[in-house]
């Protein structure tokens, strides 16, 4: 199983979660919320083989955490996996995109100096302006998109641009966004569960939940589960060899 957006370091009792999951998950990736919270995750997950942390500023906490810039450029080198990072337009954040624009920016051309990463991507109401940024920053690596939102002629941008997709169970409960997993490309599509900020009765999701999604993608692609079942696992297999 694989759940390529987790916030399992922020789980109540996260560390022994985290052995379980390393048993159960073939590929775990925790993104963080700021450099300092990569540096103290990467060291309590030390071992975990099957667990990859990601050096992250979340858009969200931009305007609290923009001291941590230079941390956050600083550690770019010695990072594989980038995330969170992003522009978050949503009501409660926008009055900050000028602050998230530029640690956003410094982080893709980092990366772009770094050889390119591959990138966990927040673009909750801000679709557009991502696109527009890693339109222009075309050596930061390979960026996956996380539960995006945005409409359909920013799919087709997304897509175009060779952009990724991971795609968790809370997404696919609604109309719009089976809608558009149906126009992602098949092989670049990757499953996550956000937890453990998405529930299910109540329950936050676990990182295996995120297997979830294969049911909902072999209704949607009119494919037998087993099928889409090794066209996930094929995708990370790609993804993880490309960097």
């Amino acid at each position: 199983m694989i759940d390529f957006h987790s916030h399992l370091d922020l789980y109540p009792n996260g560390l022994a979660l985290a052995r379980e999951v390393n048993e159960r998950n073939k590929f775990t990736l925790v993104v963080t919320t700021s450099p300092r919270a990569y540096h103290a995750t990467s060291r309590v997950f030390t071992g975990l083989r099957n667990i990859k942390v990601a050096l992250g500023l979340h858009p969200e906490v931009a305007d609290s955490k923009v001291g941590e810039l230079d941390a956050l450029v600083g550690g770019v080198a010695g990072a594989r996996f980038i995330g969170e990072v992003g522009l978050d337009g949503s009501s409660r954040f926008r009055k900050n995109l000028a602050v998230q624009e530029r640690i956003f920016q410094a982080v893709l051309d980092e990366c772009s100096t770094q050889g390119g990463r591959i990138l966990s991507i927040h673009s909750r109401g801000a679709a557009g302006r991502v696109l527009e940024l890693l339109a222009t920053s075309k050596s930061a690596g390979t960026p996956v998109l996380h539960w995006f939102s945005g409409n359909g002629a920013e799919l087709h941008t997304a897509c175009r641009m060779g952009c990724w997709f991971s795609v968790g169970p809370s997404m696919l409960a609604g109309a719009k966004g089976r809608h558009l997993v149906s126009k992602m490309p098949r092989d670049r599509v990757l499953p996550e569960t956000d937890g453990p900020f998405t529930m299910t009765d109540g329950v936050a999701l676990k990182p295996w939940d995120a297997w979830r999604v294969c049911n909902v993608f072999a209704e949607l692609w009119s494919q037998p589960l087993d099928i889409v079942e090794e066209q996930l696992k094929h995708n990370l297999r790609r993804l993880l060899g490309a960097r």
